[in-house]
């Protein structure tokens, strides 16, 4: 997350996110943000999340996440949030959502996704 520049904006049980600024290297020919750069985030995000209710010494993995591209991702910067929608002992689903924001008031929905996260124990 550091290489890309993004960081985290919020912390709270089940729910994270994580704001990325816009700049040249994240961004597409189009001047868009790249579907890389706001899939990264929301997998992130939800990862996060997922950990933020996870006991001592376990860690998080992704086992699988979707991603729908909604609209083009255009703003300042784009936030993803990612929910935990069900915490079970193994296995972790959590709702990924990827907005773009302009100003203070201009925010549009680009990317709504899915993810399955697995508890493991640190080695």
């Amino acid at each position: 997350m550091s290489h890309l520049g993004a960081r985290l904006s919020h912390i709270g049980p089940g729910r994270v996110h994580i704001v990325l600024p816009g700049r040249p290297e994240v961004t597409q020919q189009h001047g868009y943000f790249h579907a890389g750069a706001t899939s990264a985030i929301a997998d992130s995000a939800g990862g996060y999340a997922a950990y933020t209710l996870f006991p001592e010494g376990t860690e998080v993995l992704t086992v699988e996440y979707k991603i729908n591209l909604l609209a083009p991702a255009v703003g300042d910067h784009i936030e993803a949030i990612g929910t935990v929608l069900k915490s079970g002992r193994t296995l972790t689903v959590c709702q990924l959502e990827v907005f773009a924001v302009r100003g203070d008031t201009e925010r549009k929905l680009v990317a709504n996704g899915q993810q399955t996260l697995i508890r493991v124990n640190k080695s």
